[in-house]
């Protein structure tokens, strides 16, 4: 299972047992919370209706059987609140029925006075309300009508009526108010609606940050994984030159937190692998090269430890001079491209001619030149860049160095300049096709024309180089005759 489907389904696990005992919580509290507000308020009123009815009570006007409508002015204002019309908006819902019943009982608990005129002279002594509120505590209690069906239930809440007696206030009967509880039900249900729906949303919103922090995640454990791929190395079947450091991994991953230190950690384990791996490139691929001309040397030098003719002499001794003429080349151009490979950019300050730059490369070669009787020629006009002069010149001269190399005696070779490109033809018999893409691997070469080893590879992989840290590149194609091998640099 990959990661982000991990992260994802243990976000919604967590968020969703979260939510739904959060939604649990909120759905049971809303009916008893409504329930004890609607408690609260029948405390008060109550209260007030049992001091409105004590002088009637006192004065015997709810007594049973006394026409209670004629008599007791409390009883009139009861009825007439049942009977009055009413058109109240609350909160989106419309109410047009008054919904308090009201009754009165004596000592006795027996019923004196019932605004539904449902229980007059009906016993509710053992009633909670009743029962409870003649002993001085507090009388409530919920009733359903129907046994069976919640939504009938009935909450009654009872105040003790006071009457003045010589010993001091006396409870003289109990006053009742009572209220279905449908009555608010709607209130619950809208409520309970409200909370349903934003728990839904609640969810969908985390559910949409959870995808968002898992996408974030993952993004940037991916850029991790791409950054680690880009610095492991060749896969299978890729050729790679093991002398020389990878120049195409990415840029570290800027990402925050522990990833960010994860991400450095890796840079810093790169650096270490790439440095060791390069070493041992460098150690292998120089140990390679230098088994030629050391075993010359070591040949050459046994035997002219031997009596020989001065003949053989001179020419195991000259021998001895080329090797050892060879091992310096080799050194010498290690170090330049070891140089050139610590280095990340050019440092090019003013102007410089391309022309300029190759009369010094034609310069410095002349004399090899004329030695193999070859011809150096400088054709058309470059322009000038921000370049670097020092290293556009030693690419240059190691590009003549390997057209002398292979071009024929009496032959002549070109360096063509045109705008920010300068090439170099030579009139050689040229590079198979199969070799081209690995021109400017270390150590890679190709035969002379006579079957002999041409040179070190170092000077190719020397211009490539150069072009790198100027962010151009190094064209080859053969031509007919030759090889044409052009430096394109950046136009700015």
């Amino acid at each position: 299972m990959r990661l982000g489907i991990r992260l994802l389904f243990a976000f919604f696990l967590i968020n969703g047992i979260a939510a739904f005992f959060v939604l649990r919580v909120f759905m049971a509290e809303i009916k008893p919370s409504v329930r004890e507000v609607m408690e609260d308020m029948m405390v008060d009123t109550a209260n007030i209706l049992a001091e409105l009815a004590s002088d009637d009570l006192a004065a015997g006007r709810l007594a049973t059987g006394a026409d209670n409508s004629s008599h007791s002015p409390f009883a009139q204002h009861v009825r007439r609140y049942a009977t009055r019309p009413i058109d109240a908006a609350i909160w989106g819902f419309s109410k047009q029925s008054l919904d308090y019943r009201i009754y009165v009982t004596d000592t006795t608990g027996r019923v004196l006075f019932d605004s539904e005129n449902r229980a007059i002279g009906a016993d509710y002594s053992q009633w909670r309300d009743v029962a409870r509120t003649l002993r001085g505590e507090y009388g409530a209690r919920s009733t359903r009508d129907v046994e069976d069906d919640d939504t009938s239930g009935v909450m009654h809440v009872a105040a003790p009526i006071y009457v003045q007696a010589p010993e001091g206030r006396k409870i003289a009967g109990v006053l009742t108010v009572a209220k279905p509880t449908r009555t608010v039900q709607r209130f619950i249900d809208r409520a309970e609606q409200k909370v349903f729906m934003g728990g839904l949303l609640l969810l969908a919103l985390s559910a949409a940050v959870g995808v968002a922090v898992t996408l974030w995640m993952v993004w940037n454990v991916r850029r991790l994984r791409d950054y680690a791929l880009s610095v492991q190395g060749p896969a299978d079947g890729e050729r790679h030159d093991p002398g020389t450091p990878p120049t195409t991994a990415l840029a570290v991953p800027e990402v925050p937190g522990e990833l960010g230190d994860l991400a450095r950690a890796m840079d810093r384990m790169r650096a270490r692998l790439e440095g060791r791996d390069y070493i041992e490139g460098y150690v292998r691929a120089l140990t390679h090269e230098l088994k030629s001309p050391v075993a010359a040397i070591r040949g050459a030098g046994e035997l002219l430890q031997d009596d020989l003719p001065a003949a053989d002499r001179a020419e195991f001794a000259t021998q001895v001079v080329q090797q050892s003429e060879r091992l310096q080349r080799i050194i010498d151009r290690l170090l330049e491209l070891s140089k050139l490979e610590q280095r990340h950019h050019a440092e090019g300050r003013a102007p410089v001619a391309l022309q300029a730059c190759a009369e010094a490369a034609i310069g410095q070669t002349r004399a090899r030149a004329a030695q193999r009787g070859i011809t150096l020629a400088l054709m058309g006009a470059g322009r000038s860049g921000p370049w670097e002069a020092e290293l556009v010149t030693m690419a240059l001269t190691n590009l003549l160095d390997n057209a002398i190399d292979f071009a024929p005696a009496g032959s002549t070779v070109q360096v063509e300049l045109d705008s920010a490109t300068v090439a170099v033809r030579d009139s050689g018999p040229g590079v198979p096709d199969y070799a081209l893409p690995r021109l400017g691997e270390r150590f890679f070469t190709t035969a002379r024309p006579g079957g002999e080893r041409s040179g070190s590879g170092l000077g190719l992989a020397i211009v490539k180089r150069v072009m790198a840290l100027h962010g151009g590149q190094m064209v080859v194609r053969n031509t007919v005759p030759g090889l044409w091998v052009a430096l394109e640099f950046p136009a700015s």
